[in-house]
């Protein structure tokens, strides 16, 4: 207990577990689901979970299964686990600058270029604000479009339009549409905001906030800020054109939308498809080739200090350039003119390893302990799982007890794990006072 005390970063997970019980508690209660019956632990427990760890992953139909206590309970519960991240996050980066000695804290507020040692109050405060702001305007736009377009009742459009605005920008995938949000696929009031909602919380504050400040001088920006904005970019761009290409003459899909509805549908699912975790098409019935691409974006996910899962765009970005310098016989790994610390280019080696090593174990045990499921959609549906995404190929509400246990799982250590990693190894970081003689082993 004194060491959890001495380091208070790795209460994080029993933070997140004891709001996860709580949130299993009441779902489980009868006054949470439409039949008013009692839910067994197993659903309340993946539920809970999902929501928050902001996945939105579920095994019933969420808008007939539960009543308005239950949603309420997820929406709420989604909330926390989104603002709380961030806010647990900022405290991260504090309490480890601190622990690090002068040195260490000077270049943690280099790196992050925005807060100092005695800026908790201000930080949380517009960290506060900015999630507020920015789901109060979505939640405007929506309710707006839903009353005026779709003659929804004041009262149902505003609690459609506040719903999805909490989902979408902390990244979570629940809907109050048992079919998804493929009603308003084509529809840019209502599918834009999710989208642009979804790519905001998933950048990261720091990152956000040095980029709004410092918007006239790129150059500027920490390494940090310039891989999760630029390889933010580049994932949206590359992803939306090729899922526009592999999915353009698909009729189960986009195929029967004009130009601008195809475009608009493509884009809104990929800003999504990276951790937010709506269905905009049909996700079950993509071709074939779209499915290493959606894979491949959800395990990336978002920025560092955000409401996204994933190994991060920094990390994934970090790794390229550490490849790039190696085939180029460079001995320093540079990112726009700043040479990038050996220690940071270990941790990301060690989170990305780790996060694979995860994916595919629980990909393994999903397809042994679960009959009749192909390996690509237990890949996937564990991808979504582990990066907290939340879009399914249908596979999760017909698992089997274990197989839910399994998703359960890969939920709460996306969520927390790399965060607790993450800090983990840059406390226990020391300084030996010897080294031992170096050798070059066999690579290849």
């Amino acid at each position: 207990m004194r060491r959890l005390l001495r380091h208070p970063v790795r209460l994080v997970p029993f933070g997140f577990l004891a709001v996860i019980l709580l949130g299993t508690g009441s779902l489980m209660l009868p006054w949470a689901t439409s039949e008013q019956r009692y839910t067994p632990f197993v659903t309340a427990l993946f539920t809970a979970t999902s929501a928050v760890s902001v996945t939105g992953l579920a095994v019933n139909d969420t808008p007939n299964y539960w009543n308005g206590f239950g949603l309420a309970m997820i929406t709420v519960l989604t909330q926390l686990g989104g603002l709380g991240i961030l806010t647990i996050a900022a405290l991260i980066i504090l309490v480890v600058s601190r622990q690090l000695g002068l040195r260490n804290r000077l270049l943690v507020q280099a790196e992050t270029a925005e807060f100092g040692i005695g800026d908790v109050r201000r930080l949380l405060t517009r960290i506060a604000a900015t999630v507020f702001i920015t789901e109060a305007v979505m939640t405007v736009v929506i309710t707006g479009r839903l009353w005026l377009a779709y003659d929804y009742p004041p009262w149902s459009a505003l609690w459609s339009g506040a719903f999805h605005s909490i989902q979408a920008f902390n990244n979570g995938g629940f809907t109050l549409y048992s079919e998804g949000l493929l009603a308003f696929s084509q529809d840019p009031w209502v599918a834009l905001p999710l989208g642009l909602g979804a790519i905001i919380g998933g950048l990261g504050f720091p990152a956000l906030f040095e980029a709004v400040r410092e918007w006239r001088r790129p150059r500027r920006w920490a390494v940090a800020t310039k891989l999760t904005i630029w390889g933010s970019a580049a994932l949206i761009t590359l992803g939306f054109g090729y899922l526009l290409l592999a999915e353009w003459t698909n009729p189960a899909t986009i195929g029967t939308y004009d130009l601008p509805g195809k475009v608009l549908a493509a884009f809104t699912q990929i800003a999504l498809s990276r951790t937010g975790g709506f269905d905009v098409i049909n996700v079950d019935q993509l071709a074939e080739a779209s499915y290493p691409l959606l894979i491949i974006l959800m395990f990336i996910g978002g920025g560092s200090a955000s409401t996204a899962g994933g190994i991060k765009v920094s990390t994934f970005f970090l790794l390229a350039f550490v490849i790039w310098a190696e085939l180029r016989g460079e001995p320093d790994v540079t990112v726009g003119r700043r040479r990038v610390a050996r220690a940071s280019q270990r941790q990301a080696l060690t989170v990305a390893l780790l996060s694979v090593a995860l994916v595919v174990v629980g990909t393994v045990v999903l397809v042994l302990t679960t009959v009749g499921v192909p390996f690509y959609q237990a890949l996937f549906e564990v991808t979504s799982a582990f990066s907290t995404t939340g879009l399914s190929v249908g596979v999760a509400p017909q698992l089997p007890r274990p197989g839910q246990y399994i998703l359960t799982a890969l939920m709460f250590i996306g969520r927390v794990g790399p965060l607790t990693l993450g800090s983990a190894i840059a406390l226990n970081t020391r300084r030996r006072l010897y080294r031992y003689p170096e050798e070059q082993p066999i690579v290849g």
